[in-house]
């Protein structure tokens, strides 16, 4: 038997904006999701093939075999979603000390994903969150597709254990789950002791991070079946500029 602790979702879409205030985070459903993007969840669903095709992650320090990944970045600033030229991810070591400090060279999201209105309707949505929290700006973007599979035994969403991204807002998207356990999802205050545990199973729920006030971390996942993986979207927004560049 597979414990899991259930996220606590939020009651109704207009406590989003609340409740990120109030506790730094926010767990949205999926039909939340969807109604407060403007989608239609059936869409969000017909993606998930796409995290069949993630080439493998080469910079794994560690020496695993279990992440595979593909990245793209865009400039949201209201309705306007523009795909920025692609370029490698970088992190500094004091937000990811074990990947921090080098640039990562990711194959581009595929345009059968980002070239869609609602991918974009999406990430128009996200920066509109970002936006009520932070104050009305262009958002650098940063969109990341992860397959973490069981291929050595064992598959770590967060090699670099409990971190920030060191961005304005963080969204994590569960695409699906197929026959693992664990994947629990942690997050902690930055300055305090307060932590709340959970594990999200339905697909295209969402987990909201204000990323200055919370950690966050998920634990590995275990194979109980042949294949088992769990796959993610991370979207991150970020005020002035994307982490690398001078701030424009």
């Amino acid at each position: 038997m597979t414990l899991t602790f259930a996220p606590p979702a939020i009651a109704a879409p207009q406590d989003l904006d609340r409740t990120l205030r109030n506790q730094g985070y926010a767990v949205v459903t999926p039909q939340q999701v969807a109604a407060l993007a403007g989608l239609d969840l059936a869409a969000l669903l017909a993606w998930r093939p796409l995290w069949n095709d993630l080439p493998p992650d080469n910079y794994l320090r560690d020496g695993g075999r279990y992440r595979r990944r593909r990245h793209a970045c865009f400039v949201v600033d209201g309705a306007t979603v523009m795909l920025a030229p692609h370029r490698p991810h970088w992190q500094p070591v004091e937000y990811n000390a074990l990947h921090g400090g080098m640039q990562r060279h990711f194959e581009p999201m595929q345009a059968a994903l980002v070239a869609q209105a609602a991918w974009q309707q999406l990430l128009a949505w996200l920066g509109q969150v970002c936006s009520q929290l932070k104050g009305a700006q262009p958002w650098y973007t940063e969109a990341h597709q992860f397959r973490i599979d069981t291929t050595d035994g064992i598959g770590r969403p967060t090699p670099e254990g409990a971190h920030r991204d060191g961005v304005d807002l963080v969204a994590v998207f569960l695409v699906g789950r197929e026959g693992v356990k664990g994947g629990e999802t942690r997050v902690f205050d930055a300055t305090g002791p307060n932590g709340q545990r959970f594990t999200l199973t339905e697909p295209w729920s969402l987990l909201l991070l204000d990323d200055p006030r919370v950690i966050h971390e998920s634990t590995p996942i275990q194979p109980v079946a042949e294949g088992g993986h769990r796959d993610t979207l991370v979207v991150t927004l970020r005020a002035g500029n994307f982490q690398g560049e001078p701030a424009r």
